[in-house]
């Protein structure tokens, strides 16, 4: 089967293999060149990746039978639609199901509407006064949400990004009066406080296959400070779990997924493909921080090279609604995903500086390379402003695999930043005793 993937990043490497090995004959389209898709590509094509036109032509003119789309910004034009209009299969979520990241109002809203649990509080405002009578009435900590999509940037925090209320105004305000994502709209919620989790699943609309829970890291430096970024690297744990995450919280973070996807078809809006959720672990119990209409990134470079299924195999059931009928099952190890990011990431990025790869060393390590956002002149690579390159090692524990990928790390050479803490035992010491914290005399289980 010819399988378009659709994305050039580290995400759409790992979604590239994973179509590789599942048999599927490989055709790309991406804005900048990935080496690494292209290698393996049968036909690759430079294109902006939310220009459907001409997407969807070229895509025809290669014979492309099912589509997979990796960024939320073709998503977002509804590249799906034009594809299934024009009668190519398509494993990805319409331009109406992908508004569950699209419109962070509507999914507070669809989750209220059909009483899914994990819920906030939440208000929407279209008005910088209003949002200010708000702000400063409200007795606790707020979260600052502009409302579409910022490249996993645009949210800010009372407490850690925004230290005062006149800083939440300011935001709020700035996120309606310049539409910061595209709208002028601003979503206000509540802070809850615990530990945040990535649960990522394949649906067909109806049935859904979770996959192992991931720990994003989304700040520059290392201990967890500095500027939010899309995302400096991730774990997740060989059991399906991770160290303070206990089995019956993973299964309630399941079960919200699954009135997600109840709520989407209920709505008419049937949604298809991978999609996940980002939660927080609170005293509580899971709440949704976001839905995403996607894989994650980095989150995809922890669960697809360990997928045991045929990935081919769980595409061509996502798109017949079958997936019932497959038994989805993930290798039991542990992974650990460290990102290469170009000097001042974060802040401002240091374009321009060479990376040199010895890719050999990389697999006798036991780890796996995945390339990003890098340019390739005369056989060399250079950084842009955006996330480099990504390392990723597995093993029966998380310790091994941190190994591996810190051992990756030492096979790339070059002006680069990356958080080697990632991984490690004290800052995951520290994600248990916070939960335990959090949790009181309830302890973690």
């Amino acid at each position: 089967m010819r399988i378009l993937v659709v994305g050039g990043g580290a995400r759409e490497h790992a979604i590239a293999q994973a179509v590789r090995r599942g048999g599927g004959e490989l055709c790309s389209a991406m804005r900048v060149r990935n080496p690494g898709i292209a290698r393996i590509s049968q036909e690759v094509k430079l294109l902006d990746e939310r220009d459907i036109p001409s997407v969807l032509g070229w895509a025809q003119s290669v014979g492309v039978e099912m589509l997979v789309v990796g960024p939320e910004a073709s998503l977002e034009v509804g590249i799906c639609d034009a594809f299934e209009r024009a009668g190519i299969t398509v494993a990805s979520p319409s331009k109406a199901a992908a508004r569950i990241e699209t419109d962070k109002s509507f999914m507070r809203e669809l989750m209220d509407k059909h009483d899914v649990p994990g819920r906030v509080e939440h208000h929407s405002f279209t008005s910088s006064r209003e949002a200010e009578g708000f702000i400063r009435a409200y007795p606790g900590q707020l979260v600052v949400k502009p409302v579409g999509l910022t490249g996993g940037k645009g949210v800010r925090i009372e407490g850690e990004h925004l230290m005062t209320k006149d800083e939440v105004v300011a935001y709020a305000r700035e996120c309606i009066e310049k539409g910061l994502s595209g709208h002028n709209k601003v979503v206000l919620e509540e802070r809850v406080v615990g530990e945040e989790f990535t649960l990522q699943c394949f649906t067909d609309s109806i049935v859904v296959r979770p996959m192992p829970p991931v720990q994003d890291h989304k700040r520059a430096y290392e201990g967890d400070r500095g500027p939010n970024t899309g995302g400096m690297g991730s774990y997740s744990g060989a059991d399906g779990l991770l160290p303070f995450l206990p089995r019956p919280v993973y299964d309630q973070a399941v079960t919200i997924v699954q009135a997600i996807v109840d709520a989407l078809r209920r709505d008419g809006r049937p949604y298809v493909g991978a999609m996940y959720g980002q939660f927080m672990y609170t005293a509580r119990g899971p709440v949704v921080i976001e839905f995403n209409a996607r894989f994650g990134d980095p989150e995809a470079m922890n669960v697809l090279p360990i997928l045991r299924t045929n990935y081919v195999d769980v595409l061509t059931a996502l798109v017949s609604h079958t997936l019932e009928d497959v038994d989805v099952r993930f290798e039991p190890r542990a992974t650990v995903c460290k990102y290469i990011v170009p000097k001042g990431y974060g802040t401002k990025s240091l374009a321009g500086a060479p990376l040199v790869v010895d890719e050999a060393a990389i697999n006798r390590a036991g780890a796996e390379l995945f390339f990003a956002s890098v340019e390739e002149r005369e056989g060399r690579l250079y950084t842009m402003t955006s996330r480099s390159l990504a390392v990723v090692g597995s093993g029966a524990t998380i310790a091994e695999a941190e190994g591996k990928a810190e051992t990756a790390l030492g096979c790339v050479h070059g002006e680069f930043d990356a958080r080697h803490d990632i991984g490690r035992p004290p800052l995951i010491e520290r994600r248990i005793s916070h939960m335990r914290e959090v949790l009181g005399a309830r302890g973690p289980g």
